[in-house]
């Protein structure tokens, strides 16, 4: 019978292990720092631009350990002069309640000054300023930004295209963005080599790498689109590397969406990722805004959600999230430790060099001789 189409298998965190390498580095000797533009982050993270995760404290918290957290320019932070009273009728509403409390939050109009006070707070503790905006709002509010200090600015979306095709009205061109904006440009979302092949023609300085895997987030089941991401990371990256043997410039990768571990964190890096954007994880932090509850930049779409509110809990501190000590044995804490280790198993130095350690299918890997764990024995 002739085929339709043809599909191809892909890969998920869930599918796929490290190998370990023949020669092993001490976990403390190993480099997993992260640049972007003339910026370096001695970790390789960056937190979400999602309200229940990122408010100008938490960007500054997370700046002193050495990673970077976004704040989303279109949320409480500049719709609200205090966001604090908006982010406790979202966390106290009642589940079947939730979506609509958030459509009729979001739908106040922001408020354009707000948006210098929030860079002006970041900037105050002495952190890098990171702010995201879709690209409905970009033209609008790149020279307040400016303007304003912000030292990195991420356009996002839940799919990004350098292409986009309409009648009613002429789309943000990147290739243009570039060329007025003199700041490293972060762009996302996108799971696909051209993609993101044609994206880094345009000039940008990074990709965010991911459609729907977020805690938080239901496009996969609302729309149906999505790619793995492991998968989907490897496809970005290998658009990455013949950008650079093409151009000679280098464009980060950054897996956006769908770990919980260390262990997740290790093999986006492995497939490939620069660095990591953790969402619901960091929702788990004291420091947090969203006090134990996360929520997705798409939560509050005024037709068609494509997210909701979760209760994640609090688990420990920011620092004790990313440096330890551990408390728990499931891999949600001390994630940089686990990184650094699993770097050191897998002979890798640097990032770089982890982005190239062997990697086979093995969906089995979580459930193997673990018994006693799966059955609640031991």
């Amino acid at each position: 019978m002739p085929e339709f189409k043809k599909l191809r298998q892909v890969y998920g965190f869930d599918d796929v292990a490290l190998v370990p390498g023949d020669v092993t580095v001490n976990p403390d000797q190993t480099d997993i720092s992260f640049s972007i533009g003339h910026h370096t982050f001695s970790i390789p993270v960056l937190a979400s631009a999602m309200d229940a995760v990122t408010d100008p404290a938490f960007a500054v918290a997370l700046h002193k350990l050495g990673g970077l957290a976004v704040l989303n320019l279109e949320g409480v932070q500049t719709r609200y002069d205090d966001p604090g009273e908006a982010l406790a009728r979202i966390i106290q509403a009642p589940a079947e309640r939730a979506t609509a409390l958030l459509q009729k939050i979001y739908a106040v109009p922001l408020k354009e000054n707000l948006v210098g006070d929030r860079i002006r707070q970041i900037k105050d503790g002495g952190a890098v300023c990171a702010v995201a905006v879709t690209p409905t709002n970009t033209k609008r509010y790149a020279p307040l930004l400016v303007e304003a200090g912000v030292d990195i600015l991420v356009v996002q979306s839940t799919v990004t295209t350098a292409r986009h095709i309409s009648k009613s009205y002429r789309g943000l061109i990147f290739s243009e963005l570039v060329e007025t904006v003199p700041l490293p440009i972060i762009v996302g979302n996108c799971v696909s080599y051209r993609t993101a092949y044609e994206l880094m023609e345009t000039g940008i300085h990074g990709i965010l790498v991911g459609v729907g895997p977020g805690a938080a987030c239901t496009s996969r089941e609302v729309l149906g689109v999505g790619v793995p991401q492991v998968t989907a990371t490897m496809d970005c990256a290998a658009a990455r590397d013949d950008y650079l043997k093409a151009t000679g410039r280098y464009v980060a990768i950054i897996t956006d969406g769908g770990m919980r571990t260390g262990g997740d964190i290790t093999k986006a890096i492995a497939s490939g990722a620069d660095a990591v954007m953790l969402g619901s994880t960091f929702a788990h932090a004291r420091e947090a805004p969203g006090q134990g509850f996360s929520w997705g930049m798409a939560t509050f779409h005024s037709a068609l959600p494509r997210g909701t509110r979760i209760k994640v809990g609090q688990k420990g501190s920011l620092e004790q999230i990313l440096f330890g000590p551990s408390s728990v044995s499931d891999g949600t804490q001390n994630l940089m430790g686990a990184l650094r280790t699993a770097l050191g198993v897998c002979g890798a130095r640097t990032v770089k060099e982890m982005q190239r350690t062997e990697m086979v299918i093995a969906p089995a890997i979580k459930t193997e001789g673990k018994l006693y764990q799966l059955s609640g024995l031991g």
